[in-house]
Order: structure tokens, then sequence, then C-alpha cells
């Protein structure tokens, strides 16, 4: 997915709409053109000018701030032009249009921060975070992007990269130059330093695991009979009324979601439809989508009215609901409206799964739900040593572990110099794909084509 990069890309880099600021961004090799045509001269670099911004005939499409970055210290690391005017619409694109008319061409989501990666401003890590910022839905997960952004993830990595390759040269060493008689299988060396890089590895994948936490969080279906306190539970989580909340069954026929966050951890709720046997049409309608949101949830939480004859088993749960919860883990059977007279808990703290009693009409239990949440989720409150994460990366560095694990593997049971050797370049590979030294093209074009065109 190598871009060209002699010709210019021109974008809005602002938000679309109506603004009191809009700024056109342009990027290349050469700017020339755009200078004595937009501009009339020449900008000092690292300087603010006040200006007018030229159209095709000389009049004034604009006047702001023009700012010049020349290559290489620039964003991209070519020449870049920001032109700063007023951040109306109908200004900006004929900005932009002029700025196409002279040659540019519109930019593609993320080529700008593409650009940056291929000429070496940024890692894959680093440029990611600056999505990551953008997104970041609470100030937990802001801060580790900044972390990230500044490097500290990509520092860990190439640490391990560090130590990796020079257990790999050792092997590949001994090796090839035999004459040399370095007993490496029973040195010592390889083993002790392959347990040290597992060390290391799980302490890095636990603060990704984190990050990965707090950029993407989890689903939490809420599920139960009709009137149990679905909609109730979901206001009160949320803090505010979404959801309509009556004493007629059924209310609800359609899935409702919601995100919130609970101590910077993201959590997108979904309350479904009361699940019953109906002949209203479009009531089992929306029991079908709830049954659909049960199976792909993080965690379930099946509300049942404790005012009620209710049982706690999976039996009933399953007859209720359509689904097989038999052999489902992420289930917690909650407990509402234990505010009502005479209430008496009849759950044995020896349930096959979580039991937690609450009111969503008083807020009595809400905590405790809440940190169970957290503790399902394996959410801590952030350190400093947290940096926003994904996926991805998550997958990387288990892949990684694992030819590590087989390295040592094969040098304590079978003693084959050359398959750890082979185990040791895999895992150089796995972990080399984080930060880009090891990544095909399809997968920058994913990363890339899910940026916002100005970045």
């Amino acid at each position: 997915m190598l871009v060209n990069n002699s010709d210019v890309i021109a974008a809005l880099i602002t938000p679309p709409g109506r603004g009191g600021v809009g700024i056109i961004r342009l990027s290349g090799d050469n700017l020339n053109d755009f200078f004595d045509g937009l501009l009339g001269f020449i900008p000092k670099p690292r300087h603010a000018h006040f200006q007018p911004f030229l159209g095709a005939d000389g009049e004034h499409i604009d006047e702001g701030i023009v700012l010049y970055f020349p290559s290489p210290d620039s964003y991209t690391g070519e020449h870049i032009l920001e032109l700063q005017g007023h951040g109306g619409p109908v200004v900006m694109d004929i900005l932009l249009r002029r700025a196409i008319e002279l040659g540019a061409r519109q930019a593609r989501p993320g080529e700008f921060s593409e650009r940056a990666f291929l000429n070496g401003k940024m890692d894959l890590t680093q440029l990611e975070a600056v999505a990551d910022l953008i997104d970041a839905g609470s100030e937990q997960a802001a801060r580790g992007a900044i972390k990230t952004l500044q490097g500290q993830f990509s520092r860990r990595v190439s640490q391990l990269l560090e130590h990796l390759i020079e257990l790999r040269v050792y092997v590949e060493a001994a090796i090839d130059f035999p004459e040399e008689e370095v007993d490496f299988l029973n040195d010592g060396k390889i083993e002790q330093g392959l347990l040290n890089l597992s060390g290391e590895l799980k302490t890095l994948l636990a603060s990704v695991a984190q990050g990965a936490l707090l950029r993407e969080g989890i689903s939490v279906v809420i599920a139960g009979k009709p009137n149990a306190g679905k909609s109730s539970l979901l206001n009160a989580l949320a803090g505010h009324d979404i959801a309509i909340v009556t004493d007629v069954p059924g209310t609800t026929r359609d899935v409702l979601r919601e995100h919130i966050n609970i101590d910077g951890m993201p959590l997108h709720v979904i309350d479904t439809a009361g699940l019953r046997a109906t002949e209203d049409t479009i009531e089992r309608k929306g029991i079908e989508r709830a049954q659909t949101e049960i199976q792909r949830a993080d965690q379930i939480l099946f509300l049942i009215d404790a005012s009620e004859d209710y049982s706690i088993s999976v039996d009933s749960l399953s007859l209720q609901a359509d689904v097989d919860f038999s052999q489902v883990n992420n289930l917690t059977f909650v407990l509402n409206k234990t505010d009502r007279p005479g209430y008496q808990t009849r759950h044995t703290g020896k349930d096959q799964h979580p039991v937690i009693e609450i009111s969503a009409k008083t807020g009595a239990g809400l905590a405790e739900l809440k940190q169970h949440l957290k503790n399902c989720a394996g959410y801590v409150s952030a350190g400093e040593g947290l940096f926003s994460a994904r996926r991805r990366h998550i997958s990387a560095l288990q892949q990684t572990e694992i030819s590590i694990a087989r390295a040592l593997e094969q040098l304590i049971t079978v003693g084959a110099g050359e398959l750890i050797a082979e185990d040791l370049k895999q895992a150089q590979r796995a972990l080399g794909a984080i930060t880009g030294d090891y990544t095909s093209d399809d997968l920058l074009g994913e990363i890339f084509s899910s940026f916002c065109i100005g970045k």
C-alpha cells in the first residue's frame, strides 16, 4: 500500500460543518505552485502570517493565518502548508477546490498519518494512539493514548525486541560457526534469556489488556422477564432517564444502547425486550433481538423481580430466554426491587453464578454491581504504566509468548538448535508487527482507513 509521496494531498482537517475556524492542510514534496497561487509569496517557516487566500483571478477567497512547516520537520516529514480561515463550510469548500485546481488531490482517510509512518516520523503504535486520543471516552483513556503517542509502548516493545535479537544472534551464530564450539544448548544463557523474556511479556500483556479495555470497554446486556426492572437499571447506571419505565409489561420492544463510564472503564450497556411467550409480532421481534444480543455479550445481567417467586437457576433462565446458558460463564443474576417491604434474600452464596441484590429505584447495591462489572472485565484503576493499546497488540504479544514458550520447550526437551532459531525468528516477527517493522500492506490499509480524512 505504499504511496507516491511526490504528489501533494489536501484536506479539511477540522470537523466538517460550521465553526469559528476551519483549517486546510496540504502536504507534499513541492509546494511552490501553492505558495504562488494561494498566497503570492513564500511564507517563512514556522511563522504565523495573517494573509488573504487568493482565487484564480487574484480575488480574495478568505483571509486568515498561514503556517508553513518545511521537510523533514513536520507531521508527515514532507513540506506542510496550513491555511487557517473562517470555518464556514462554503468558504472551506472553495479553498479546498482552489488547492485541487493548483494540482493537489483530496487526501484519503488517514493519508497524512500514513505518510508520517512511511517517512519514519512515527511507528504504528504512535499513529494508532493519535486516533485513540481523538476517540478517547474518558480521562484515563486520553492519558493512556498520550503515553503511547509519546512512545512509551514502543519503547517497551523495542526493549523486548533488543533482548530477543540478542538471543537469536547468539543461537544462529553458534549454529553457523560450529568451530567456535559454543555450547549454547547447555550453557544456561539461552534458557535464562527465554525465561526473562517470558516474564517481561507477561507484565507487558497485563498493561496492554488494560489499555485495550480502556479503549474498547465491554458490552453488558440487561436481560430478564418483563417488568423485572431492566429499563430502570439502565437509567440508574446511566445516571439519567434513557428508557421509558412503566408498569405495563412489554414496554421495551427494541434494543436500547447507552455508553457509560465506570471509573474510566467504558461500558456498552444494552437494554433488551422482556423475555416471555407472546403473540405480539413486534414484541416477538424485539425478543429475538434480545436473544441475539445475549449471545454476543461480554457480560449478561439477568434481572429477577425479587418481590415475586423466583428461581436462581440456569435451567429456569434457559427456558425464559430460549438460550442455552448451561455453558455460559459471563452470567450474573441480579435480584432487583429489594426495597419492597418484606423482602428476604433467598440465595445461598454458593450459587453457580454470582448473585447481586439491588434496588434500581433507590440505588441500593449499585456500587457493588459496578465493582462486580469491573472485576469481571479485569479492570483496575489506571496506573502510571498504563497506555492505550488495541486487540492486534494483544494478539501479537500472545503470539510472541507462544513462540518463546515453544523455543524454551525445544531447548529443554529436544535440544534442537535450528528449531529454537526458527521460534525466535517467529517471535521477532510477531513483536515487529506491533510497531510496523513486519507489517503487511493489507494491515496498513485496514489501520489507516479507520482514520478520519484530515489525519
